[in-house]
């Protein structure tokens, strides 16, 4: 009888396809400029995103000097406006650098305890930030009657309330250096600098550039007031305390 045959079992299905194989190596941790000019521009929505030109080759100019170990000095005379430049590796702290004007050699340059992709976060999620930088008068040194504010090298830092260490003031580097003379002639902006400025860990160098308005409340305080482009009220508010109490 034909069914008192054993069956004969259907062959097995073909196996699934495998996935490509995707490709590692130095890849892995190729910066992503698109990715982090769409995070500037939507931290600074009012400032134009700019690409900086490349430092390499670029010949010394002779109205901005090498910053390198030319002792970076608080010399606003008096001036009520200034141009601040904050800029650092996504995944390294930030640098506040405020001059007299676009072109001019930073007048002091603060490395602020907070890494830059959290700082253009906060920015971008609160709209205001407050960042405030505290000291407290060394009465023991001789020559405190005559040190700047701004002249101060260790401050307390706090961002929106929010303790984040310490910001240093420090002298130039050759890194200082390249940054100034590749935005030398950018007056506001934002955006990733050149790719030989990247760092394998850190990630992509980016910056901010604005006018701040600069008040000046006596010798232990100042304030900047960062402004939009245009008299703007779309963009973020960016205000920097110093303090010395």
């Amino acid at each position: 009888m034909p069914f008192m045959h054993a069956s004969t079992p259907p062959p097995p299905p073909p196996p699934a396809p495998l996935p490509p194989k995707q490709k590692h190596g130095s890849g892995k941790q190729r910066p992503r400029p698109g990715r982090v000019i769409r995070s500037m521009r939507a931290a600074f929505r009012s400032f134009p995103a700019m690409q900086a030109p490349t430092c390499r080759g670029m010949p010394s100019l002779h109205h901005l000097p090498g910053l390198q170990g030319s002792g970076v000095r608080s010399h606003f005379h008096g001036a009520m406006h200034a141009t601040g430049t904050l800029y650092g590796h996504r995944r390294a702290r930030i640098t506040i650098a405020l001059h007299e004007s676009p072109g001019s050699p930073p007048c002091v340059l603060l490395d602020v305890g907070v890494p830059t992709a959290k700082f253009i976060q906060d920015v971008s999620a609160a709209g205001m930030v407050r960042v405030t930088l505290e000291c407290e008068k060394q009465h023991h040194t001789v020559d405190v009657g005559a040190r700047r504010l701004l002249d101060e090298p260790v401050w307390t830092a706090e961002v929106n309330g929010e303790s984040v260490g310490h910001a240093s003031r420090r002298e130039a580097t050759e890194r200082d250096d390249c940054v100034m003379r590749m935005l030398h002639s950018t007056s506001m902006g934002a955006g990733v600098l050149p790719s030989d400025m990247s760092h394998p860990s850190d990630g992509e160098l980016t910056y901010m550039r604005a006018h701040f308005d600069r008040l000046v409340g006596s010798k232990d305080s100042e304030t900047y007031y960062m402004h939009n482009p245009e008299g703007g009220t779309a963009g973020p508010e960016l205000t920097i305390f110093f303090i010395r109490t």
